[in-house]
């Protein structure tokens, strides 16, 4: 771990590190430090974040001890309803293209983040940024690689080709990469804050992309577009409390399945053995069934999230759970009814923000604002086109969210952290919990531990590290569990990072995932030159 009595910043991009601890280092806020941090992932990372995707956010105040929950997540087109896509000729929402995008939240949740809890001047927040967008910055290997992997994403649209795939190509490994476009958004965002990208000239961009690609994107849609202030949701786990943020995020899902894991002992023999990763597996399966049967935007639909995190609900589900055998076909219960980018910020004064970033898919929509240099995301392509499903597409409704920063504490301790990758979120969350809770390790340990995760064709098929020994899969496999084994680090798994405030001593602790060309970088010290 990264320990120092300052602050730290922990994201998947050491440049994106670095410029969120100048930040702290000039006096800003961990609010600044995230946003500066961010917006210079929006430039590096530019397949997985950036302004033309969403954003949520937890901020734990230190001296009042109260927890802020954001959601800055975009909502459909007034434009873009199912009858809409049914006259096109489609039966299922688009996974790319225009009609797959919805308002991009991610700058109007900047703003709302620093009116509430920044220090500096908006415009200090964006130098970095800027300033790797004009005279580039070398492509490292993680960010090479899904650069290399997604640039079919790019093919179909002009503008995409033009900015992304530089001479017709994926930029190589350690070729600057420059975006000159980009830093004329962010220019205009940090002149004149977030109604630039809204009401201003990049709203103008976006309105006439839109239009160029047949989609319904209004400059209505923008201007009267606002994130969100929500209560976090929470769970008591071994005498920890560990909180996400509400639907229309799938963080539930990770409190469910906590829930589930808090009816059965931990395995005696670690987190790696056969008894505990089938646990963790059976109950990722039901906390899922109940996600995807259930989850939606609350201001359209109820979502029974007391029920689905009741202690009596957990019971009746972790009864299910056969501790011989896999289920491959779990079925959603009944409760009573009541490419993304991570990063973690503590500053000295011990306030913490846990911020998530997405275009959701590599590249999002594959469709870029013309002269600004940045995709829009493919959000709207997780509603679906069943009218009686609660996540049926709607104007101004919100999709489905898969990204969720979270955060947890018990005592002195108090820990911001995630781990994105679109499924993987929910039992990743779960099985760091875990990892601290039930088995003591550190927040870079619990990172750096063998992980599993889903599996595009879900049931028993489950995608594993193979640091995860072969006795142990084997043991498994004759329990019914179906292993796609990977590499012993592989981004499959997700790029988590963390930090941790012990309000008792006033040390800082960062851990940074391996699965990424991150870093947790820690505030400089205040030395004065003579």
């Amino acid at each position: 771990m990264v320990m120092t009595r300052y602050g730290i910043v922990a994201t998947s991009h050491t440049l994106a590190s670095q410029a969120g601890a100048q930040v702290l280092a000039r006096g800003g806020s961990a609010v600044d430090a995230a946003i500066a941090a961010n917006a210079v992932l929006g430039v590096t990372e530019p397949m997985m974040n950036g302004i033309g995707g969403d954003l949520f956010a937890l901020y734990w105040e230190a001296r009042t001890g109260k927890l802020y929950g954001l959601n800055a997540s975009g909502w459909a087109p007034k434009g873009l309803t199912i009858e809409h896509l049914h006259a096109k000729g489609m039966n299922n929402m688009p996974s790319s293209g225009i009609d797959s995008v919805t308002v991009p939240g991610a700058v109007d949740g900047w703003s709302k983040l620093h009116e509430r809890f920044g220090r500096l001047p908006w415009s200090d927040l964006f130098e970095s940024a800027i300033f790797y967008a004009e005279h580039g910055y070398p492509v490292p290997e993680v960010i090479h690689a899904y650069w290399r992997e997604s640039a079919d994403a790019l093919v179909g649209d002009a503008e995409s080709r033009r900015v992304f795939l530089p001479g017709g190509n994926p930029p190589a490994l350690g070729q600057v990469f420059t975006n000159p476009d980009i830093a004329r958004a962010l220019r205009l965002i940090a002149r004149e804050g977030a109604a630039a990208f809204y009401r201003g000239g990049v709203a103008r961009a976006v309105v006439e992309t839109s239009r160029e690609h047949g989609g319904t994107m209004s400059a209505g849609d923008l201007a009267e577009f606002s994130s969100e202030w929500v209560s976090p949701i929470s769970i008591t786990y071994r005498g920890w409390t560990v909180y996400e943020l509400p639907p229309n995020g799938q963080g539930m899902a990770a409190l469910e399945m906590l829930n589930l894991l808090e009816a059965w002992r931990p395995a005696s023999d670690g987190p790696l053995s056969t008894e505990e990763l089938h646990k963790r597996i059976e109950a990722m399966k039901l906390a899922y069934a109940d996600l995807y049967r259930y989850n939606a935007d609350p201001r359209f639909a109820k979502v029974p999230v007391t029920g689905l995190l009741s202690k009596e609900y957990a019971k009746q589900r972790a009864a299910l759970i056969d501790p011989q055998k896999a289920a491959c076909e779990p079925q959603a219960g009944t409760p009573p009814m009541s490419d993304t980018t991570y990063l973690s910020v503590v500053d000295r004064d011990g306030n913490i923000v846990s911020l998530i970033q997405s275009n959701y898919a590599a590249f999002g929509s594959g469709i870029t604002v013309r002269g600004m240099g940045f995709v829009l995301q493919n959000r709207g392509a997780l509603f679906t086109l069943d009218g009686k499903h609660p996540n049926a597409l709607a104007p101004h409704k919100r999709p489905f969210h898969t990204i969720i920063p979270a955060f947890m504490e018990r005592g002195e301790q108090h820990i911001g952290f995630g781990i994105m990758g679109g499924a993987n979120q929910p039992l990743a969350h779960a099985q760091f919990v875990s990892n601290v809770v039930d088995y003591g390790m550190n927040i870079q340990e619990a990172l750096d531990t063998a992980r599993f995760t889903v599996s595009a064709n879900r049931g028993c098929e489950i995608v594993i590290e193979n640091r995860v020994t072969p006795e142990v899969r084997e043991k498994l496999s004759t329990m019914g569990h179906k292993f796609d084994v990977r590499k012993e680090y592989t981004t499959a798994m997700g790029r988590g990072q963390a930090v941790l405030h012990d309000t008792k001593t006033g040390v800082n602790y960062g851990g940074s995932d391996p699965r990424a060309d991150g870093s947790a970088e820690p505030e400089p010290p205040p030395i004065n030159s003579r």
